[in-house]
């Protein structure tokens, strides 16, 4: 399958601080606020690690909640001579939707006024980081959710199904190598020469104790690493989080199971809507008008509308394994 090669960037417009405060002193300087917001927008990005590899287009405003992927099946070969003086007949063009629908999401922390009373410049810095890690995490683990539940799947130590994967059957080179072989026998593009792959911290102690196993400086610059991007192995460029998909006590006599994903180029998509990205709300005290008649609280809360979706599902595969204790 073809997919229409679409490279918009995730976020919208970042610049979407508010505060309504109405009394003297109460409010944020736009520089603060500037701050404040590129601060927590930065937080929240390095934690997006799922999206890296996706396929990413937006939705304008005012144009529904709805995306459309289209895919393209490949054109037959053509294998039969041409008769001469007689044109051939036409080809059809087959092509598939595939739809996603965005949600929206969200969360805050309030500040008391007794906390402003004590420092409330050190809380609201604490505020901000909470909430950046929280708007990350959130998001990043939406995309997690949605490769995680992907059909191709390969399990460890000859295994065939995630029940009777046993604490010894950690993930080997071999299973990347045949991970690999899937992708390739589905002729999934790669990025820059490279399988993307998503590995948990403590997978990965199993594949760096090989010796073909490559650190990012031996293949590559550092102005193109990924973010976490820890090493090499057989054409995947791996990078790492403590978040990657545990399947918690699906394993046999109750362990955990990890989830390696192994990806192609345009493998799976994001969408947001165009203004709609990740939106930092500062409300400081009095804000609220008669809502908090006594000025006693303050909110640092962020928004963001966000789908993803597998678009090819036989350009993902996932290694599920045990890790060593």
């Amino acid at each position: 399958m073809l997919l229409l090669p679409v490279r918009l960037e995730l976020f919208g417009d970042m610049n979407t601080n508010v505060t309504t405060a109405s009394d003297t002193g109460n409010d944020l300087s736009p520089e603060m606020k500037t701050y404040y917001s590129d601060y927590i927008i930065d937080l929240a990005d390095g934690e997006l690690v799922h999206d890296q590899a996706a396929q990413k287009k937006n939705i304008p405003q005012n144009g529904g909640k709805t995306i459309e992927f289209r895919q393209f099946d490949k054109l037959p070969e053509l294998t039969t001579p041409l008769t001469e003086g007689v044109t051939p007949d036409g080809q059809s063009m087959n092509v598939k939707a595939v739809t996603a629908t965005v949600g929206q999401y969200g969360g805050y922390v309030t500040i008391s006024d007794m906390l402003k009373l004590a420092a409330i410049d050190d809380n609201l810095v604490a505020a901000t980081k909470m909430i950046g890690s929280q708007a990350g995490r959130s998001l990043d683990g939406l995309t997690r959710e949605v490769l995680a539940a992907g059909t191709n799947v390969r399990f460890a130590g000859g295994k065939s199904t995630r029940a009777t994967i046993a604490a010894s059957d950690v993930l080997t080179v071999e299973d990347v190598k045949k991970a690999v072989r899937d992708l390739e026998a589905q002729d999934a593009p790669k990025i820059d020469g490279y399988y993307f792959g998503i590995i948990h911290p403590n997978v990965k102690y199993d594949l760096m104790k090989d010796p073909l196993w490559k650190n990012p400086h031996e293949y590559t610059d550092t102005k193109n690493i990924y973010q976490n991007e820890i090493g090499e192995l057989y054409g995947v460029r791996f990078v790492q989080t403590s978040r990657a998909k545990i399947f918690k006590g699906g394993g046999a006599s109750g362990i955990d199971v990890y989830a390696t994903l192994i990806m192609g180029d345009d493998a799976y998509g994001t969408t947001e809507i165009e203004g709609g990205g990740l939106e930092i709300i500062i409300k400081q005290l009095g804000s609220a008008g008669t809502g908090d008649p006594l000025n006693q609280r303050a909110t640092c809360g962020w928004k963001a509308t966000k789908v993803a979706k597998i678009l090819v599902p036989q350009y993902i595969c996932r290694i599920e394994s045990a890790a060593t204790a």
